[in-house]
């Protein structure tokens, strides 16, 4: 057996309340190396009078990637405190004792000794991960403001283009605001969209608005304050949530803080605001920028100039975001902040941000952008979820860019999965493309087949699935200017075929809500050389299979099951169905 591989963190995403009364525990092996894995588990001040060490409770191996397996099993306890181990029972038969001093052989161990397990003190509702159940249920959209839709012609920007006129470039305005949104709510309800993820809206120069000059006022090209409040109490009485981009790592170089520190230097009351390692600073700006940032003398988002890094150990600069993420929560009443370049800020200044939107509205939804794992910033006191982009790049490296087989990508997702607490992989927000990549469509090089199969396998994953702007009507677009293109809204320019399959896509999602959320998945069938994914999701005796065929040949599956869904796929009279290059079948029992 390899000890070496055998892990497990009390009070981490090894071991957690789920909920109020029922504590999840996991066990990480070498793969393919260990037999089977029993849990041994009380009440630590009862081990010498009930001797509960001389009985074990099964567990069950769930995921696995290409070098680990996992173990799971869920435990209660009356007096909701809990002391456990782990006897082992390696493929080659070695046996071994697993606990707070180490790996012991199992018939040496002192299993009646306290010392030896790990220990959960109390079960402490406080510190259990909560995340609102309405981000589980949401099926989001993301909307670029300034390319949605122009509603209202009279706040364009000087030189905005006509509509879809041209493809974009960086600097390029064509009208979308507010009011174009709130004209195409009932489009969205009719899609089935339930909450809106909005890019930034607040006064800025450019037309993404990351580069904020005024965080308390809607930027006068999208509307005003009170168009913004009609259209989120619109929204609501439609039954869809409002989740707003904070920019909080950096503020625009027009911004007047910023401005006071080129104008008055080290004299400046906010040069404590900002990185700045020498003065005078550089006044640059949007249409002034130098080749190259890198060697500037304050600290940016990146190497641009024009977006200066906030100082957020500041009291100042705290008090002073805090106060705006909390303005917007009460008086407009938005029910999620997304937090732009998320990773990049103090774990300190996130906590303290967290206690001062929950506390005005315990339901509200935080969502940091970050890329990559992000265990750190999901412990319960600082983001219910990150953007799941290290989960669905898997996705996309196997169905899209064909870099990784079906069994990498299972193994990437999977990993992903056990790094996190199953409450946060319920709440995380999963997307395809948004603002800062190349569409779906693109990236599937326009094969809308294949961009079928890879939303409805995202959509079938634990996590609330995003759709960015257009999808649904097969709007493309490289990188960043490129995806940002303005919106379709010709109906004769539509791919109307896509947007009704989209649709179905968001019915059946809620409609097996409670087994896509919180359902086990179970890989059934992953064949490299066929490339055929076989999996399931699983609750309460409900059970789901998806079967997608990557390869170029047909595949024949068994047909004893309910169809829920299916794409190039087709019944056979003998029972089987024949599933195509691309294709994919849903199957409930």
């Amino acid at each position: 057996m390899n000890t070496a591989a055998i892990y497990h963190r009390p009070e981490s995403e090894y071991a957690f309340l789920y909920t109020a009364d029922t504590f999840r525990i996991r066990l990480r092996t070498c793969k393919d190396d260990v037999k089977k894995v029993y849990l041994i588990s009380g009440d630590p001040y009862t081990i010498d009078s009930q001797k509960w060490y001389l009985e074990e409770i099964p567990m069950k191996k769930s995921l696995s990637t290409l070098v680990h397996d996992y173990w799971e099993v869920e435990q209660t306890s009356s007096t909701r405190r809990l002391q456990y181990g782990f006897h082992i029972v390696g493929i080659d038969g070695t046996e071994c004792f697993y606990g707070d001093q180490g790996i012991f052989a199992y018939e040496s161990a002192n299993l009646a000794e306290a010392n030896y397990y790990f220990r959960i003190p109390y079960f402490h509702e406080i510190d259990r991960f909560k995340v609102p159940q309405w981000a589980k249920e949401t099926i989001w959209y993301q909307i670029f403001p300034e390319r949605f839709a122009n509603g209202d012609s009279t706040n364009d920007p000087a030189h905005t283009l006509p509509w879809g006129s041209k493809a974009p470039d960086r600097d390029d305005f064509f009208g979308g605001d507010l009011q174009g949104v709130i004209d195409h709510l009932d489009y969205l309800v009719d899609l089935g969209i339930n909450g809106i993820y909005f890019c930034p809206i607040f006064q800025a120069m450019s037309n993404h608005k990351y580069d904020t000059i005024d965080y308390l006022k809607v930027d006068p090209a999208f509307g005003d304050e009170r168009l913004l409040k009609e259209l989120i109490e619109k929204a609501h009485k439609k039954g869809i949530r409002i989740m707003l981009d904070a920019v909080f790592n950096h503020i625009g170089s027009d911004s007047p803080q910023w401005q006071d520190v080129i104008k008055n230097g080290e004299k400046s009351i906010y040069k404590d605001w900002f990185h700045i390692h020498s003065f005078p600073v550089d006044a640059y700006q949007m249409t002034d920028l130098p080749e190259t940032a890198a060697n500037l003398s304050y600290d940016t988002f990146a190497f641009t100039p024009f977006m200066p890094k906030l100082n957020t150990a500041n009291p100042e600069v705290q008090s002073y975001l805090l106060d705006i993420a909390a303005y917007w929560v009460k008086e407009f009443d938005i029910d999620g902040w997304r937090l732009d370049v998320a990773n990049e800020v103090d774990h300190h200044f996130w906590k303290l941000f967290h206690e001062k939107v929950t506390a005005i509205k315990p339901d509200i939804y935080i969502l940091g952008e970050i890329w990559h794992s992000s265990q750190a910033w999901l412990q319960g006191d600082e983001f219910h979820a990150v953007m799941n982009y290290a989960f669905t790049d898997s996705i996309k490296d196997y169905f899209v860019k064909r870099k990784i087989t079906a069994s990498q990508m299972a193994s990437g997702m999977n990993h992903q999965q056990m790094l996190y607490q199953d409450q946060v992989n319920e709440g995380t927000f999963n997307l395809l493309d948004s603002h800062d990549t190349a569409r779906i469509l693109t990236l599937c090089n326009g094969n809308k087949e294949l961009m079928k199969a890879v939303l409805t396998f995202m959509f079938l994953q634990k996590g609330a699935p995003c759709i960015y702007y257009g999808t649904e009507i097969g709007l493309t677009g490289e990188d960043d200017p490129d995806c940002r293109k303005c919106m379709i809204w010709e109906k004769e320019q539509q791919d109307t075929e896509l947007y009704g399959f989209i649709k179905e896509l968001i019915y059946l999602r809620k409609r097996l809500s409670e087994i896509l959320i919180t359902g086990t998945i179970f890989w059934e069938l992953i064949d490299d050389s066929q490339d055929v994914i076989h999996f399931s999701r699983e609750l309460n005796g409900q059970k789901i299979h998806a079967i997608f065929n990557q390869s170029s040949t047909s595949y024949l599956v068994d047909q004893k099951n309910e169809i829920i869904l299916s794409q190039n796929s087709e019944l056979l009279n003998d029972g089987k169905a024949e599933i195509q290059q691309f294709g994919f079948i849903l199957m409930c029992e």
